[in-house]
Protein backbone atom coordinates (compact mmCIF):
# COMPACT_ATOMS: atom_id res chain seq x y z
CA UNK A 1 0.00 0.00 0.00
CA UNK A 2 1.39 3.16 -0.98
CA UNK A 3 2.22 5.82 1.71
CA UNK A 4 1.71 8.66 -0.94
CA UNK A 5 -0.20 8.59 -3.91
CA UNK A 6 1.62 10.64 -6.30
CA UNK A 7 5.18 12.18 -6.68
CA UNK A 8 6.67 14.80 -8.46
CA UNK A 9 10.73 14.36 -8.84
CA UNK A 10 12.67 17.45 -8.77
CA UNK A 11 15.57 16.34 -10.64
CA UNK A 12 17.53 14.49 -13.20
CA UNK A 13 19.95 12.03 -14.23
CA UNK A 14 20.57 8.71 -11.79
CA UNK A 15 19.39 9.89 -8.90
CA UNK A 16 15.60 11.05 -10.49
CA UNK A 17 15.61 7.38 -11.63
CA UNK A 18 17.11 6.09 -8.37
CA UNK A 19 13.94 7.60 -6.90
CA UNK A 20 11.50 6.57 -9.68
CA UNK A 21 12.17 3.53 -9.04
CA UNK A 22 11.74 3.17 -5.10
CA UNK A 23 8.45 4.85 -5.46
CA UNK A 24 7.31 2.32 -8.04
CA UNK A 25 8.10 -0.60 -5.86
CA UNK A 26 5.97 1.25 -3.07
CA UNK A 27 2.98 1.26 -5.38
CA UNK A 28 3.47 5.36 -5.69
CA UNK A 29 2.86 6.95 -8.78
CA UNK A 30 5.25 9.60 -10.59
CA UNK A 31 5.75 12.91 -12.21
CA UNK A 32 9.26 13.79 -14.05
CA UNK A 33 9.70 16.98 -14.39
CA UNK A 34 12.34 17.85 -17.11
CA UNK A 35 13.83 20.38 -19.40
CA UNK A 36 13.39 20.68 -23.07
CA UNK A 37 17.26 19.31 -23.14
CA UNK A 38 16.25 15.81 -21.15
CA UNK A 39 13.39 14.60 -22.92
CA UNK A 40 14.76 11.92 -23.50
CA UNK A 41 16.08 10.65 -20.14
CA UNK A 42 15.22 7.60 -18.76
CA UNK A 43 12.99 8.04 -15.65
CA UNK A 44 11.39 10.43 -18.23
CA UNK A 45 9.88 7.56 -20.34
CA UNK A 46 9.39 5.67 -16.87
CA UNK A 47 7.28 7.76 -14.94
CA UNK A 48 3.74 7.69 -15.09
CA UNK A 49 3.42 11.64 -16.18
CA UNK A 50 5.73 13.92 -17.71
CA UNK A 51 6.00 17.50 -17.43
CA UNK A 52 8.43 20.13 -19.11
CA UNK A 53 9.24 23.05 -17.11
CA UNK A 54 11.58 24.90 -19.13
CA UNK A 55 14.81 25.75 -21.33
CA UNK A 56 18.37 23.24 -20.76
CA UNK A 57 19.96 25.55 -18.48
CA UNK A 58 19.31 24.73 -14.68
CA UNK A 59 18.12 28.44 -13.95
CA UNK A 60 15.44 27.99 -16.10
CA UNK A 61 14.51 24.39 -15.32
CA UNK A 62 15.34 22.73 -12.50
CA UNK A 63 15.85 25.64 -9.99
CA UNK A 64 12.51 27.40 -11.14
CA UNK A 65 10.24 26.91 -8.35
CA UNK A 66 7.33 28.15 -9.76
CA UNK A 67 7.69 25.96 -12.31
CA UNK A 68 8.17 23.07 -10.26
CA UNK A 69 5.30 24.03 -7.78
CA UNK A 70 3.09 24.28 -11.02
CA UNK A 71 3.73 21.18 -12.06
CA UNK A 72 2.82 19.47 -9.21
CA UNK A 73 -0.49 21.31 -8.58
CA UNK A 74 -1.44 20.73 -13.00
CA UNK A 75 -0.71 16.60 -11.79
CA UNK A 76 -2.46 16.30 -8.48
CA UNK A 77 0.72 15.52 -6.65
CA UNK A 78 0.86 15.24 -2.95
CA UNK A 79 4.43 15.57 -2.66
CA UNK A 80 7.77 16.73 -4.73
CA UNK A 81 11.55 14.79 -3.49
CA UNK A 82 14.43 16.94 -4.49
CA UNK A 83 17.28 14.29 -4.68
CA UNK A 84 20.32 16.20 -4.31
CA UNK A 85 21.82 19.44 -6.10
CA UNK A 86 19.68 21.71 -7.56
CA UNK A 87 16.88 22.68 -5.36
CA UNK A 88 17.50 19.75 -2.45
CA UNK A 89 18.91 21.97 0.19
CA UNK A 90 17.33 24.86 -0.63
CA UNK A 91 14.76 26.19 2.06
CA UNK A 92 12.87 28.70 0.51
CA UNK A 93 11.66 25.62 -1.81
CA UNK A 94 11.33 23.58 0.99
CA UNK A 95 9.26 25.97 2.34
CA UNK A 96 6.90 27.03 -1.09
CA UNK A 97 6.04 23.26 -1.06
CA UNK A 98 5.13 23.42 1.87
CA UNK A 99 2.80 26.74 1.69
CA UNK A 100 1.67 25.09 -1.39
CA UNK A 101 0.16 22.38 0.47
CA UNK A 102 2.08 20.08 -0.68
CA UNK A 103 4.48 17.38 1.12
CA UNK A 104 8.42 17.95 0.70
CA UNK A 105 10.31 15.02 1.35
CA UNK A 106 13.12 16.42 3.60
CA UNK A 107 14.07 18.37 6.79
CA UNK A 108 11.65 21.16 7.82
CA UNK A 109 12.64 24.49 6.13
CA UNK A 110 13.80 25.82 9.11
CA UNK A 111 15.91 23.07 9.68
CA UNK A 112 17.27 23.51 6.33
CA UNK A 113 18.13 27.32 6.98
CA UNK A 114 19.85 26.28 10.39
CA UNK A 115 22.21 23.34 9.16
CA UNK A 116 22.62 25.82 5.50
CA UNK A 117 24.36 28.81 7.32
CA UNK A 118 27.87 27.47 8.43
CA UNK A 119 28.52 29.58 11.69
CA UNK A 120 24.32 28.70 12.79
CA UNK A 121 24.63 24.90 11.78
CA UNK A 122 28.47 25.00 13.64
CA UNK A 123 26.78 26.89 16.96
CA UNK A 124 24.08 24.79 16.72
CA UNK A 125 26.16 21.26 16.77
CA UNK A 126 28.52 22.89 19.60
CA UNK A 127 25.29 23.52 21.62
CA UNK A 128 24.16 19.76 21.14
CA UNK A 129 28.06 18.26 22.03
CA UNK A 130 29.05 17.85 18.50
CA UNK A 131 32.93 18.00 18.54
CA UNK A 132 33.83 20.67 16.43
CA UNK A 133 37.11 22.34 14.68
CA UNK A 134 38.77 25.12 16.95
CA UNK A 135 37.56 28.42 15.08
CA UNK A 136 36.00 31.52 15.54
CA UNK A 137 32.66 30.43 17.47
CA UNK A 138 30.65 32.70 15.12
CA UNK A 139 31.20 35.38 12.31
CA UNK A 140 34.15 37.45 11.55
CA UNK A 141 33.77 41.01 11.93
CA UNK A 142 35.16 43.73 9.84
CA UNK A 143 38.20 44.03 12.76
CA UNK A 144 41.56 43.34 11.64
CA UNK A 145 42.78 43.69 14.82
CA UNK A 146 39.91 41.32 16.21
CA UNK A 147 40.23 38.82 13.65
CA UNK A 148 44.21 38.89 14.36
CA UNK A 149 43.75 37.96 17.86
CA UNK A 150 41.61 35.06 17.00
CA UNK A 151 43.93 33.22 14.51
CA UNK A 152 46.60 33.55 17.09
CA UNK A 153 44.23 31.86 19.47
CA UNK A 154 43.55 29.22 17.26
CA UNK A 155 46.52 28.47 15.85
CA UNK A 156 48.37 28.96 12.26
CA UNK A 157 47.47 27.93 9.50
CA UNK A 158 43.80 28.96 9.85
CA UNK A 159 40.96 28.84 6.96
CA UNK A 160 38.70 30.98 5.92
CA UNK A 161 35.22 30.22 5.11
CA UNK A 162 32.48 31.59 3.32
CA UNK A 163 28.93 30.96 6.02
CA UNK A 164 26.78 30.35 2.99
CA UNK A 165 29.47 28.21 1.16
CA UNK A 166 29.96 24.50 -0.50
CA UNK A 167 30.92 22.29 -3.11
CA UNK A 168 34.83 23.33 -2.30
CA UNK A 169 34.32 27.10 -3.35
CA UNK A 170 34.35 30.05 -0.77
CA UNK A 171 37.49 29.19 1.36
CA UNK A 172 41.50 30.04 1.71
CA UNK A 173 43.94 28.65 3.55
CA UNK A 174 46.25 31.16 5.84
CA UNK A 175 49.29 30.30 6.77
CA UNK A 176 50.98 33.35 8.28
CA UNK A 177 49.11 36.71 9.81
CA UNK A 178 50.88 38.42 7.04
CA UNK A 179 48.52 37.36 4.51
CA UNK A 180 45.27 37.12 6.75
CA UNK A 181 44.01 41.09 5.94
CA UNK A 182 44.19 39.97 2.33
CA UNK A 183 42.95 36.83 2.14
CA UNK A 184 39.89 38.05 4.83
CA UNK A 185 38.95 40.58 1.99
CA UNK A 186 39.36 38.21 -0.43
CA UNK A 187 36.84 35.74 0.66
CA UNK A 188 34.79 37.96 1.66
CA UNK A 189 33.97 39.00 -1.69
CA UNK A 190 34.25 35.84 -3.19
CA UNK A 191 31.43 34.75 -0.50
CA UNK A 192 29.44 37.69 -1.68
CA UNK A 193 29.75 36.77 -5.42
CA UNK A 194 29.22 33.23 -5.63
CA UNK A 195 26.70 33.08 -2.43
CA UNK A 196 24.94 36.51 -2.10
CA UNK A 197 26.35 36.69 1.24
CA UNK A 198 29.38 37.98 2.17
CA UNK A 199 29.53 36.50 5.89
CA UNK A 200 32.58 34.60 6.68
CA UNK A 201 33.85 32.93 9.54
CA UNK A 202 37.42 31.13 10.84
CA UNK A 203 38.96 27.56 11.46
CA UNK A 204 42.00 25.73 12.09
CA UNK A 205 43.25 24.30 9.53
CA UNK A 206 44.39 21.02 9.88
CA UNK A 207 47.03 19.73 7.60
CA UNK A 208 46.48 15.86 6.80
CA UNK A 209 42.74 14.77 7.78
CA UNK A 210 40.57 12.43 6.76
CA UNK A 211 37.04 12.61 5.65
CA UNK A 212 34.63 10.93 7.48
CA UNK A 213 30.94 11.09 7.67
CA UNK A 214 27.63 9.73 9.71
CA UNK A 215 24.69 9.56 7.74
CA UNK A 216 21.23 9.71 9.71
CA UNK A 217 17.91 9.18 9.27
CA UNK A 218 15.06 10.76 11.59
CA UNK A 219 11.38 11.02 11.72
CA UNK A 220 8.96 13.59 12.81
CA UNK A 221 7.90 11.20 16.35
CA UNK A 222 11.51 12.13 17.70
CA UNK A 223 13.55 8.67 16.55
CA UNK A 224 16.56 9.12 15.09
CA UNK A 225 19.04 6.57 13.72
CA UNK A 226 22.53 6.43 12.60
CA UNK A 227 23.56 4.02 9.57
CA UNK A 228 27.16 3.97 9.92
CA UNK A 229 29.94 6.02 8.66
CA UNK A 230 31.39 6.61 4.85
CA UNK A 231 35.10 7.35 4.17
CA UNK A 232 35.04 10.42 1.31
CA UNK A 233 38.65 11.03 1.73
CA UNK A 234 39.74 10.57 -1.70
CA UNK A 235 38.75 13.52 -3.54
CA UNK A 236 40.53 16.38 -6.13
CA UNK A 237 39.54 20.23 -5.35
CA UNK A 238 36.89 18.88 -2.70
CA UNK A 239 35.05 17.10 -4.79
CA UNK A 240 34.31 13.29 -4.00
CA UNK A 241 36.23 10.47 -6.18
CA UNK A 242 35.91 7.46 -4.63
CA UNK A 243 33.50 6.79 -1.22
CA UNK A 244 33.61 3.60 1.02
CA UNK A 245 31.99 2.35 4.00
CA UNK A 246 32.70 1.17 6.15
CA UNK A 247 35.79 3.72 6.92
CA UNK A 248 38.81 1.93 7.18
CA UNK A 249 40.02 2.24 10.44
CA UNK A 250 37.07 3.25 12.47
CA UNK A 251 36.30 1.00 15.32
CA UNK A 252 33.07 -0.32 16.60
CA UNK A 253 33.65 2.01 19.73
CA UNK A 254 34.20 4.81 18.01
CA UNK A 255 31.11 4.31 15.63
CA UNK A 256 29.00 4.02 18.31
CA UNK A 257 30.24 7.23 19.95
CA UNK A 258 30.00 9.59 16.92
CA UNK A 259 27.08 7.99 15.82
CA UNK A 260 24.76 8.41 18.94
CA UNK A 261 26.25 12.36 18.99
CA UNK A 262 24.55 12.72 16.04
CA UNK A 263 21.68 10.93 16.78
CA UNK A 264 21.28 13.15 19.87
CA UNK A 265 22.13 16.15 17.90
CA UNK A 266 19.33 14.82 15.47
CA UNK A 267 16.94 14.93 18.20
CA UNK A 268 17.83 18.20 19.45
CA UNK A 269 17.06 20.37 16.77
CA UNK A 270 13.83 17.96 15.43
CA UNK A 271 15.79 17.02 12.81
CA UNK A 272 13.58 14.76 10.22
CA UNK A 273 14.43 12.76 6.87
CA UNK A 274 17.73 11.52 5.92
CA UNK A 275 20.63 13.49 6.32
CA UNK A 276 24.75 13.61 6.79
CA UNK A 277 27.05 14.67 9.09
CA UNK A 278 30.70 15.60 7.59
CA UNK A 279 33.62 15.27 10.01
CA UNK A 280 37.04 15.85 9.33
CA UNK A 281 39.15 12.57 11.15
CA UNK A 282 42.62 13.56 12.30
CA UNK A 283 44.72 11.99 15.28
CA UNK A 284 41.70 9.76 15.77
CA UNK A 285 38.83 12.50 16.44
CA UNK A 286 36.13 13.69 14.83
CA UNK A 287 35.58 17.61 13.95
CA UNK A 288 32.14 18.55 12.54
CA UNK A 289 32.25 20.78 9.58
CA UNK A 290 28.78 21.00 7.97
CA UNK A 291 25.92 19.17 7.57
CA UNK A 292 23.93 17.92 4.38
CA UNK A 293 20.59 18.11 4.93
CA UNK A 294 19.23 15.69 1.69
CA UNK A 295 19.93 12.19 0.29
CA UNK A 296 24.02 11.77 -0.76
CA UNK A 297 25.48 10.64 -4.10
CA UNK A 298 27.37 8.13 -1.95
CA UNK A 299 24.26 7.10 -0.20
CA UNK A 300 24.65 3.20 -1.69
CA UNK A 301 27.46 2.31 0.06
CA UNK A 302 25.69 3.00 3.60
CA UNK A 303 22.43 0.91 2.06
CA UNK A 304 24.63 -2.21 1.04
CA UNK A 305 26.15 -2.49 3.76
CA UNK A 306 22.94 -2.75 5.67
CA UNK A 307 20.44 -3.46 3.63
CA UNK A 308 18.42 0.02 4.38
CA UNK A 309 16.62 1.22 1.43
CA UNK A 310 17.76 5.04 2.01
CA UNK A 311 15.33 6.39 -0.56
CA UNK A 312 11.97 4.26 0.43
CA UNK A 313 12.87 5.39 4.54
CA UNK A 314 13.02 9.06 3.39
CA UNK A 315 9.56 8.72 1.73
CA UNK A 316 8.08 6.61 4.85
CA UNK A 317 9.25 9.45 6.93
CA UNK A 318 8.32 12.89 4.91
CA UNK A 319 4.99 10.70 5.00
CA UNK A 320 4.20 10.92 8.40
CA UNK A 321 5.41 7.32 9.34
CA UNK A 322 7.80 6.49 12.04
CA UNK A 323 11.09 4.88 11.43
CA UNK A 324 10.57 1.30 10.00
CA UNK A 325 13.79 0.55 12.39
CA UNK A 326 15.88 1.36 15.96
CA UNK A 327 19.38 1.40 16.37
CA UNK A 328 19.76 -2.44 17.59
CA UNK A 329 18.21 -2.97 13.75
CA UNK A 330 20.78 -1.52 12.01
CA UNK A 331 23.95 -3.90 11.20
CA UNK A 332 27.21 -3.44 9.31
CA UNK A 333 28.13 -6.24 7.30
CA UNK A 334 31.06 -6.51 4.88
CA UNK A 335 32.43 -3.43 2.40
CA UNK A 336 31.48 -1.08 -0.42
CA UNK A 337 33.03 1.14 -2.28
CA UNK A 338 31.39 3.69 -5.16
CA UNK A 339 33.47 5.68 -7.75
CA UNK A 340 31.98 7.99 -9.70
CA UNK A 341 31.75 8.10 -13.75
CA UNK A 342 31.74 11.26 -14.97
CA UNK A 343 31.88 12.08 -18.60
CA UNK A 344 35.29 14.06 -18.36
CA UNK A 345 38.92 13.98 -19.78
CA UNK A 346 40.67 12.08 -17.04
CA UNK A 347 43.64 13.50 -17.62
CA UNK A 348 42.53 16.97 -17.90
CA UNK A 349 39.23 16.43 -15.92
CA UNK A 350 37.49 18.94 -18.24
CA UNK A 351 33.82 17.82 -19.01
CA UNK A 352 33.17 15.63 -22.32
CA UNK A 353 29.61 16.08 -23.37
CA UNK A 354 28.23 14.22 -26.18
CA UNK A 355 26.16 11.03 -27.69
CA UNK A 356 27.12 7.70 -26.31
CA UNK A 357 27.80 5.30 -29.01
CA UNK A 358 27.90 2.17 -27.09
CA UNK A 359 27.10 1.23 -23.65
CA UNK A 360 27.59 -2.54 -21.77
CA UNK A 361 27.76 -2.18 -17.82
CA UNK A 362 29.64 -4.60 -15.67
CA UNK A 363 27.42 -7.19 -13.31
CA UNK A 364 28.32 -10.22 -11.01
CA UNK A 365 28.30 -10.94 -7.37
CA UNK A 366 28.05 -7.62 -5.62
CA UNK A 367 27.89 -5.24 -8.29
CA UNK A 368 25.15 -2.37 -8.68
CA UNK A 369 25.32 0.67 -11.23
CA UNK A 370 22.99 3.62 -10.39
CA UNK A 371 23.20 5.17 -13.90
CA UNK A 372 20.54 6.95 -16.64
CA UNK A 373 22.86 6.08 -19.71
CA UNK A 374 21.95 4.09 -22.82
CA UNK A 375 23.27 3.45 -26.06
CA UNK A 376 22.63 6.61 -28.24
CA UNK A 377 22.07 8.76 -24.84
CA UNK A 378 23.74 12.28 -25.84
CA UNK A 379 25.14 13.96 -22.34
CA UNK A 380 24.21 17.76 -21.99
CA UNK A 381 26.44 20.30 -21.77
CA UNK A 382 24.09 22.16 -19.15
CA UNK A 383 24.88 19.86 -16.33
CA UNK A 384 27.19 18.60 -13.57
CA UNK A 385 29.60 15.34 -15.84
CA UNK A 386 28.64 12.93 -13.18
CA UNK A 387 26.37 10.54 -15.41
CA UNK A 388 26.83 7.24 -13.26
CA UNK A 389 27.61 5.34 -10.20
CA UNK A 390 29.43 1.68 -9.79
CA UNK A 391 29.14 0.16 -6.74
CA UNK A 392 31.26 -2.74 -5.35
CA UNK A 393 30.42 -5.07 -2.48
CA UNK A 394 32.29 -7.72 -0.73
CA UNK A 395 32.83 -9.59 2.24
CA UNK A 396 35.74 -7.00 3.43
CA UNK A 397 37.52 -4.29 1.99
CA UNK A 398 40.28 -6.57 -0.08
CA UNK A 399 36.89 -8.19 -1.77
CA UNK A 400 35.38 -5.26 -2.63
CA UNK A 401 38.66 -3.79 -4.48
CA UNK A 402 38.83 -6.87 -6.42
CA UNK A 403 34.77 -6.84 -7.73
CA UNK A 404 35.78 -3.00 -7.92
CA UNK A 405 38.63 -3.69 -10.97
CA UNK A 406 36.87 -6.34 -12.21
CA UNK A 407 33.63 -4.19 -12.91
CA UNK A 408 35.55 -1.23 -14.09
CA UNK A 409 37.40 -3.56 -16.62
CA UNK A 410 34.06 -4.72 -17.65
CA UNK A 411 32.39 -1.38 -18.50
CA UNK A 412 32.35 -0.49 -22.22
CA UNK A 413 31.48 2.96 -22.91
CA UNK A 414 32.44 4.72 -25.73
CA UNK A 415 31.96 7.94 -27.74
CA UNK A 416 32.63 10.34 -25.24
CA UNK A 417 35.65 10.26 -22.42
CA UNK A 418 35.11 9.51 -19.25
CA UNK A 419 37.24 8.93 -15.85
CA UNK A 420 36.84 5.43 -16.15
CA UNK A 421 41.04 4.90 -16.56
CA UNK A 422 41.54 7.02 -13.45
CA UNK A 423 39.52 5.00 -11.35
CA UNK A 424 41.13 1.80 -12.44
CA UNK A 425 44.41 3.90 -11.84
CA UNK A 426 43.30 4.35 -8.51
CA UNK A 427 42.13 0.65 -7.51
CA UNK A 428 45.63 -0.35 -8.31
CA UNK A 429 47.72 2.17 -6.44
CA UNK A 430 49.22 0.67 -2.89
CA UNK A 431 48.06 3.87 -1.22
CA UNK A 432 44.33 3.44 -1.73
CA UNK A 433 44.82 -0.35 -1.46
CA UNK A 434 46.14 0.20 2.52
CA UNK A 435 43.21 2.82 2.75
CA UNK A 436 42.95 5.10 5.60
CA UNK A 437 44.81 8.33 3.69
CA UNK A 438 43.85 11.67 4.16
CA UNK A 439 41.90 14.26 2.08
CA UNK A 440 45.40 15.65 -0.14
CA UNK A 441 46.55 11.94 -1.40
CA UNK A 442 44.42 11.98 -4.62
CA UNK A 443 45.78 15.43 -5.71
CA UNK A 444 49.57 14.69 -4.43
CA UNK A 445 49.51 11.31 -6.80
CA UNK A 446 47.90 13.10 -9.71
CA UNK A 447 50.57 15.55 -9.09
CA UNK A 448 53.67 12.97 -8.99
CA UNK A 449 51.99 11.14 -11.75
CA UNK A 450 51.77 14.32 -13.99
CA UNK A 451 55.62 14.82 -13.01
CA UNK A 452 56.69 11.16 -14.09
Amino acid sequence: MAVLEKLVIANRGEIALRILRACHTMGIKTVAVHSTVDRNLKHVALADEAVCIGPAPGTDSYLNIPAIIAATEVTDSVAVHPGYGFLAENADFAERVEQSGFIFVGPRPETIRLMGDKVSAITAMREAGVPCVPGSDGALSDDLAENQAIARRIGYPVIIKAAAGGGGRGMRVVHTEAHLSNALQLTQREAQTIFGDGTIYMEKFLTSPRHVEVQVMADQHGNAVHIGERDCSTQRRHQKVIEEAPAPGITPQQRAEIGGVCVEACKRIGYRGAGTFEFLFDSGNFYFIEMNTRIQVEHPVSERITGVDLIKEQIRVAAGEKLSYTQDDIVIRGHAIECRINAEDPETFMPCPGTISRFHAPGGPGIRVDSHIYDGYTVPPHYDSMIGKLIAYGEDRESAIARMRMALDETVLEGIKTNIPLHKWLLRDPGFIEGGFNIHYLEKRLKARASD
